[in-house]
């Protein structure tokens, strides 16, 4: 529980659906203070479902998992996804592994995502939840003989299956399945998203009719442990400014910043005071299509210049929640995915494909093989930067998984 509207709701539905509840806000790395003031609302809306609510520190670790990555990234100019890491290391890490050891089932969040467990032999089936029943439905009978050689079949095909699916949240403006890639099977089995049925007018709604403390509260926006602190602001505490030149995409001067590391490709505002050169007219508005930390340099180009697109985008540490995809991947074959390179992005046609690359071995020892993943889209996409997460889709909305840009 955040002490946001999602999360209340999500508590409300399943306290309605007859689970066995329990409220725990994840106390985080946080800078203006709100924290105590989000634990307030959310021990509010425990009370008032009437549930325990307690509150477990994950402080530390989320400094050193979380804000130690997105500050290591931007040092080596990458533009790292800290909400990505969150889920990935906190949430859907130390979050739900403790709660698996205080005797839970599963952690339940307020994420804007569906999710559906598939069928053997068909495509995705039943909601997840449905009744608490679901969760405690006792195990098969064992087989009678004459059915042994049927299941050993159906055991051989289910060595492959994946037996969750994610899909976009229904209300497409609030989908967050781009920030859940990284979730596995195993972790799959123990989630529950209960409002990824329900558009945000609708959870607000129920927010109301049950009285919840939370029903107005406002959204989040942006990064949640900056609060109103910006990016550039929270960064100058740990990189030191540097003064550089800002170029045009032919190289020539333009102007100067106060430190490569603290631009992201694509920004448009707050890129140094540009002045005329000679034999340089400048456009605007004017965006970041390229940042060299080693060089310190920026460069930017005008609207529709081909320097802020790329077509082709290499992928690692890929996450595929469908395993049969990545063995067809591994097998060399190549898929046509939906994708975007960033949240709330159009999802565009693109097609991924495994690709092997030889690096030199060290010490003298043979040449190692490392397998990466490229995608590449129809039509060039804008402002693609190394360090965020490009996530890809099926037509019907099911998230295959993702992986970081290089």
């Amino acid at each position: 529980m955040s002490g946001g509207v999602d999360s209340s709701v999500t508590t409300l539905l399943l306290k309605n659906q007859g689970y066995d509840v329990t409220g725990v806000f994840m106390r985080c790395y946080n800078i203006d203070g709100c924290a105590g003031r989000d634990a307030w609302d959310a021990k509010q809306v425990a009370d008032k479902i009437g549930i325990p609510f307690y509150v477990w520190d994950f402080e530390e670790e989320y400094k050193r998992r979380v804000v130690g990555y997105m500050i290591e990234g931007y040092r080596q100019g990458l533009t790292p996804n800290p909400d990505v890491e969150c889920n990935r290391e906190i949430k859907f890490g130390l979050f739900l592994d403790k709660a698996l050891k205080e005797g839970g089932t599963h952690v339940a969040t307020g994420h804007y995502v569906k999710i559906r467990k598939n069928h053997p032999f068909g495509t995705s089936g039943s909601r997840v939840p449905a009744t608490r029943a679901h969760l405690h439905s006792p195990r098969p009978h064992l087989l009678e003989k004459e059915d042994q050689a049927v299941a050993e079949s159906e055991s051989s095909l289910k060595n492959n299956f994946s037996e969750f699916s994610l899909f976009e949240g229904k209300d497409k403006g609030k989908d967050q399945s781009y920030f859940l890639w990284t979730l596995t099977q195993e972790q799959l089995k123990h989630c529950l998203f209960p409002i990824g049925d329900y558009l945000k007018s609708e959870v607000r709604e129920m927010a109301r009719k049950a009285g919840l403390a939370t029903a107005e509260k406002k959204d989040s926006q942006g990064i949640c442990f900056l609060g109103k602190v910006t990016m550039g602001g929270f960064l100058k505490e740990y990189l030191p400014e540097k003064r550089g030149e800002v170029l045009s995409v032919a190289g020539e001067k333009l102007g100067e910043h106060n430190g490569a590391h603290f631009y992201t490709i694509g920004q448009r505002s707050g890129i140094g005071n540009l002045k005329h050169q000679k034999g340089v007219k400048l456009h605007k508005p004017l965006y970041v299509a390229a940042k060299d930390v080693v060089t310190n340099t920026v460069t930017v180009a005008r609207s529709g210049d081909e320097s802020l697109t790329r077509q082709e985008v290499e992928l690692t540490g890929v996450n595929f929640i469908n395993e049969n995809y990545k063995l067809r991947i591994m097998n060399n074959e190549e898929i046509k995915v939906m994708a975007r390179v960033r949240y709330r992005q159009p999802l565009a046609k693109a097609k991924i494909q495994q690709i092997v690359l030889l690096r030199q071995g060290y010490g003298g020892q043979a040449n190692r093989k490392s397998q990466t993943l490229k995608l590449i889209f129809d039509e060039p996409q804008r402002f693609v930067a190394a360090g965020q997460s490009a996530v890809f889709y099926l037509d019907d909305g099911v998230m295959l998984g993702g992986g970081v840009i290089v």
